[in-house]
């Protein structure tokens, strides 16, 4: 079990472990089981779910099933698209705390910006403002963000996003909004580490995942007698991301927070920086969403 996963101090004063376990395109039963060995077993203390996922319901029953008390764990919802708006956020956040079974959230996001619907990520982050002043949520932040996405909120807010999380890999280092973010006291955080699955991604003009098979990573992992998706975890806490690693299967799992016992090397770490290419696997943010 590990105990040595470090914590990003979030601008809120809030420790966020820096490795936590994504349950994205997990069922309901996959999610109870993973969350449940993550938790109990494996040594995890940060969950990330989202009310599309549709699996609130099996992160709540696996941190109840995992024997881990609640305040020990970092635990990550996100609001969907069709619930932006002051009202519709307040009532699907409670929709959300009565999914997963707690009186509060250490952090909830806005998964979208929605650039097709003006204003509304405004009125969103009112509500959001609202439910961290009333400490149902310990901290709150947005997703998929560019910088003139958040220069929205700094413009016209007072509470500046905790996190913002982006896809974020090698193919897709994201240097300008990484910048930004550090700049105004934002954590970065990566969603599809590893580079998307081996298929394809889901977004327009996506592409397979190869970094997982990328003979740069593949030569890195055998120095090490490591995995190439333990080397890609690896890159990103060097970097001073956050990193989410979605798995269902326990030797995965395990696998994928057992990363402290190496480092790269300088030149290890300017080979993986080769591999940028700029290519998504996911949705670009500009992009109008109907959903």
């Amino acid at each position: 079990m590990s105990t040595n996963v470090p914590s990003i101090t979030l601008n809120t004063g809030a420790a966020m472990p820096q490795i936590g376990l994504g349950v994205w395109q997990a069922s309901p039963e996959e999610t109870v089981r993973a969350v449940r060995y993550a938790l109990s077993e494996a040594g995890y203390r940060h969950i990330d779910t989202a009310k599309i996922y549709g699996n609130e319901e099996g992160v709540g029953q696996g941190i109840a099933e995992s024997g881990v008390p609640r305040d020990e764990i970092f635990l990550t919802t996100k609001l969907w698209n069709a619930d932006q708006g002051y009202d519709s956020t307040l009532r699907a956040f409670d929709a959300s705390l009565e999914r997963l079974g707690t009186d509060y959230v250490d952090l909830y996001l806005i998964h979208w910006p929605l650039p097709d619907v003006p204003g509304s990520m405004l009125e969103t982050w009112r509500a959001l403002e609202t439910i961290a002043a009333e400490g149902r949520a310990r901290a709150i932040g947005v997703c998929n963000q560019k910088p003139h996405h958040l220069q929205q909120i700094l413009d016209r807010f007072e509470v500046v996003p905790a996190v913002n999380q982006i896809e974020l890999h090698p193919h897709l280092p994201q240097y300008l909004t990484r910048a930004f973010d550090a700049a105004h006291g934002i954590a970065t955080e990566s969603w599809s580490p590893l580079g998307g699955t081996p298929r394809s991604g889901w977004g327009r003009k996506s592409r397979p995942n190869t970094l997982l098979t990328d003979p740069v990573i593949a030569q890195i992992a055998a120095a090490h007698g490591k995995s190439a998706a333990q080397v890609l975890i690896r890159w990103h806490l060097e970097n001073g991301l956050i990193v989410i690693p979605k798995s269902v299967h326990e030797e995965r799992i395990a696998e994928n927070i057992d990363v402290f016992d190496f480092t790269l090397t300088g030149e290890e770490f300017e080979a993986i920086g080769a591999l940028d290419t700029g290519e998504r696997v996911g949705s670009d943010p500009d992009q109008p969403r109907n959903d």
